[in-house]
């Protein structure tokens, strides 16, 4: 699988996305809207939300689903001393820590200030 296509993927965008992409947004957003996302009590400096790998609703499949559309369409931005792909939806931000995909085990997401 090749990785690096540099896609924002926001509600609205500006980009002329094709029925395929929004399908795959739409399973995404529905995977999202079943998640209880957790708030992350030990960054109270830069508040965001996760889910953990088989602890939540999505199933691995979708779990793995989810971190590949992550990657493959998530935009390159530096953080600190990080520099993640960060997938736009909606009003969110969805990013992991770049683990190999079978270490992943968390999906954070912050909503995006406007």
């Amino acid at each position: 699988m090749k990785w690096g296509s540099q896609i924002p993927i926001k509600h609205g965008s500006p980009f002329n996305t094709k029925n395929i992409m929004e399908l795959d947004l739409d399973r995404i957003r529905e995977m999202i809207a079943r998640c209880q996302w957790t708030f992350a009590k030990t960054m109270p400096w830069a508040p965001h939300e996760y889910i953990v790998r088989g602890k939540c609703p999505l199933t691995e499949d979708e779990f793995l689903y989810f971190i590949d559309m992550q990657r493959r369409f998530g935009v390159y931005e530096h953080w600190g001393k990080y520099y993640h792909p960060y997938l736009y939806i909606d009003d969110y931000k969805y990013w992991t820590m770049g683990a190999p995909v079978e270490e992943t085990i968390v999906m954070n997401r912050a909503k995006v200030d406007k």
